[in-house]
């Protein structure tokens, strides 16, 4: 009786959360249940830690350059076509609070835009999953780390609630860093595929890796600043979004410790060595 009656209140109230929904994105793809893309984040895990490199096994590695160099303009363009409109039609134009920003539920042409544009940036959440296909398929396994993984699957889910519940306002805000922040990270990339000439340009890696953990921690503090004051915005996206970033941010700290860490130990150990001839040089 006791399990039934707290089946009863769970679908009471996933009832009553879902007629608070965005209706505006009713009838757009992926956005009648979170059961796809669910889906896809475990098919994504499973095919680049299981599958894929167990295929890769026994084959030679890809030559993709041309796919890389196609690919990572688009993801240029495309972020940087949504940092244009979320800074135009939001946090640029002078009528967006970075205090307080409830959702436009209107269908006013900078509502639209604003829907539409983090829309999108969520589809294209679905295309950066190609970063760890390539890294697959050119058997670069090394790169498939926790972190990657992680961030990679959980931005095919977490974002979901968002775009179906607030999609506009306050939450906005780190889809328009994150945006500016995949423009010039997209760019690193574009660099390093276009060949070892372009390899002078290409000593700001450890920026960009600071650049990222930036992003997460100027997210975190928009976000959790709602518990501080009064705002006409659920304050549990404050915690949904304020735990992904830091969560993140956690895993890039780690990465950046490892590896700009064993970095200076490396040349450390390199500085002390002796030079015994010009044969050895």
């Amino acid at each position: 009786m006791m399990t039934y009656s707290l089946v009863q209140t769970v679908v009471h109230e996933i009832t009553r959360l879902w007629e608070l929904r965005d209706k505006r994105v009713d009838d757009w793809p992926l956005m009648s249940s979170p059961l796809m893309p669910i889906v896809i984040c475990l098919a994504y895990v499973y095919v680049v830690k299981i599958w894929g490199p167990q295929y890769m096994k026994d084959r030679p590695a890809y030559k993709l350059k041309e796919a890389l160099l196609v690919y990572n303009l688009f993801q240029i363009v495309s972020n940087g076509w949504l940092f244009y409109e979320l800074g135009r039609y939001g946090w640029l134009s002078g009528n967006y609070s970075f205090t307080c920003q409830p959702v436009d539920y209107s269908n006013s042409e900078s509502a639209l835009r604003m829907l539409t544009a983090s829309y999108l940036f969520y589809i294209l959440k679905f295309f950066d999953l190609f970063d760890t296909l390539f890294f697959v398929l050119r058997k670069k396994f090394s790169q498939i780390s926790t972190l990657h993984v992680i961030h990679h699957a959980l931005l095919v889910i977490s974002p979901w609630p968002g775009i179906r519940f607030v999609c506009g306002g306050h939450t906005t805000f780190w889809i328009f860093l994150n945006t500016f922040v995949h423009v010039v990270m997209y760019f690193y990339y574009f660099m390093t595929v276009m060949g070892p000439r372009y390899r002078q340009f290409l000593g700001w890696k450890k920026q960009l890796t600071i650049l990222q953990m930036t992003q997460f921690v100027v997210a975190s503090l928009h976000c959790f600043q709602w518990i501080f004051i009064d705002c006409d915005f659920p304050v549990a996206f404050c915690w949904w979004i304020g735990g992904h970033e830091l969560l993140i941010l956690h895993l890039f700290i780690k990465f950046y410790q490892k590896t700009y860490a064993l970095q200076r130990k490396e040349a450390g150990a390199f500085s002390s060595m002796p030079i015994l001839n010009d044969k050895n040089k």
